[in-house]
């Protein structure tokens, strides 16, 4: 799906003095060697890295609720059981790019008589690791597996790449004490890896839901969230639980424009009270990203809605979230790319960027639209780029962003966040993307002579500066 690797430079050559007819001469039998490369010189692995849109904590052990992964809706949500190296393995993403390629590991467990894989791995590592070895090594050069691989070895140890019965087994026993105390955890990790702070995309119940008054406080701490609109889009049906008690919460029950209006405002002022940096979608998974503006009097606010009356009201939606995102000085992230491929451009959101110029928007991933997405970030001050995901979907498609657009977008346009499940998966992105950034930016260096400072003035920009001064950063209450 994405593409990205991790190199490194060769040292380079030096061009021989000798004079010009001595050259000439000897030139037959004495040919002078082609320049090399010179070797990288950038250093960028203590530079801090704002980590502006991840999903630490989406993994089985900490488990789902009702509206979606727990640690998304609950503030403090902790794992309720010992995390495993596993849990980090098949996540979301690295487990479902096994499940693409035709490998269920839950099937493999109860084929082998056990209830599922952990438990599996538990009784019977060796078997269990030798059923997924054949897999696992076939997605060895996957960005989500290198991402993890280094992340796991950065911050645990254990090389995992080895597909070694006893390197797993130090990873797992390594990750459960970790997660033992899994905000401590975080919080150690992001200092060795030298992540300067956290944003989380959360759904609305995140914000009066919590574990333990103590866990949430804990994760708080570190953690700033943004506020997920995609569940106000899919409350149209008439009867919908969740609308029902989002309306609890909100003391406001949508019922049609004024009551919707109202509705949202509430739901956003109780994020804002809980220091919200902004709001997030993810609609470029299911439906294309052009929101038109609607009137009132052509939205059907529930019922048995048709196609096109659920995009009417999705339009309305977006459009009264925006309008009050706008009023608010607030970001708004969306989704571009990476599914969807036939409707998830992102050249409709210029609609948004236009009628709501105070709200800038960050188009997350751009892969594989990456001129369309260079090219509105070019021409609009409120659209701005995160990479984040690249890496784990392939370090190429980072490298070949940066080659992209370096030299084309204006140097504060550009973030590099992670996406990640774990923070084990964000280290080993945070790794990678400093290697490829280190070597794109020496490169632009050698074509146009730019000092070392303002190289690591770059960097730090793309790394951390830029998220700092784009999102509105107060305390999470």
């Amino acid at each position: 799906m994405k593409r990205r690797e991790f190199m490194q430079r060769t040292a380079g050559g030096v061009l021989a003095t000798t004079p010009l007819a001595a050259a000439t001469s000897s030139a037959a039998e004495s040919p002078v060697p082609a320049k090399d490369p010179p070797q990288n010189t950038l250093d960028l692995t203590t530079l801090p890295n704002f980590c502006a849109h991840e999903h630490w904590g989406s993994i089985p052990a900490i488990g789902m609720s009702p509206e979606g992964f727990r640690a998304d809706t609950e503030t403090g949500a902790v794992p309720s059981r010992p995390v495993s190296v596993w849990d980090l393995v098949l996540d979301p993403y690295f487990g479902g790019f096994l499940a693409q390629a035709g490998t269920d590991p839950h099937q493999l467990a109860t084929q082998a008589g056990a209830p599922d894989f952990i438990s599996w791995w538990q009784k019977k590592p060796e078997e269990a690791l030798a059923q997924l070895r054949a897999p696992l090594q076939n997605q060895a050069l996957t960005g989500a597996f290198q991402c993890l691989r280094k992340g796991i070895a950065y911050l645990h140890g254990p090389d995992i790449g080895a597909f070694e019965l006893e390197a797993w087994r130090e990873a797992d026993t390594a990750v459960a004490n970790a997660y033992s105390d899994i905000f401590s955890w975080y919080s150690n990790a992001m200092e060795k890896i030298h992540f300067s702070g956290l944003i989380r995309p959360v759904h609305p119940e995140f914000y009066v839901r919590e574990g333990t008054a103590a866990s949430a406080k804990a994760e708080l701490g570190f953690t700033h969230t943004i506020m997920r609109i995609d569940p106000l889009l899919h409350l149209w049906e008439k009867k919908s639980p969740r609308r029902d008690g989002l309306a609890k919460i909100a003391g406001v029950e949508p019922r049609d424009a004024q009551s919707w209006r109202n509705f949202i405002t509430a739901i956003l002022d109780l994020a804002a009270a809980h220091g919200t940096t902004g709001i997030k979608q993810l609609q470029a998974y299911s439906r294309p990203l052009r929101f038109e503006h609607r009137p009132d009097r052509e939205i059907v606010w529930s019922g048995a809605l048709s196609d096109e009356q659920v995009i009417a009201h999705q339009d309305w939606i977006v459009h009264e979230c925006c309008k009050q995102a706008n009023d608010r000085g607030w970001v708004h992230q969306i989704h571009v790319g990476t599914h969807n491929l036939t409707q998830s451009s992102p050249l409709p959101l210029q609609i948004l960027a236009k009628r709501y110029p105070k709200m800038n928007i960050v188009m997350l991933h751009a892969w594989p639209f990456l001129s369309e997405c260079g090219w509105l970030a070019k021409q609009y001050p409120n659209m701005y780029i995160d990479t984040c995901w690249q890496a784990i979907l392939n370090p190429d498609f980072f490298r070949r962003a940066l080659q992209e657009w370096l030299g084309y977008i204006p140097a504060h346009k550009l973030m590099c966040s992670h996406d990640a499940t774990s923070i084990e998966m964000a280290a080993g992105s945070s790794l990678i993307n400093r290697e490829i950034l280190s070597e794109i930016l020496d490169q632009h260096a050698l074509r146009i002579g730019i000092p070392p400072n303002d190289l690591q003035h770059l960097a730090l920009s793309f790394l951390h500066t830029n998220a700092t001064n784009l999102y509105p950063l107060s305390q999470t209450k």
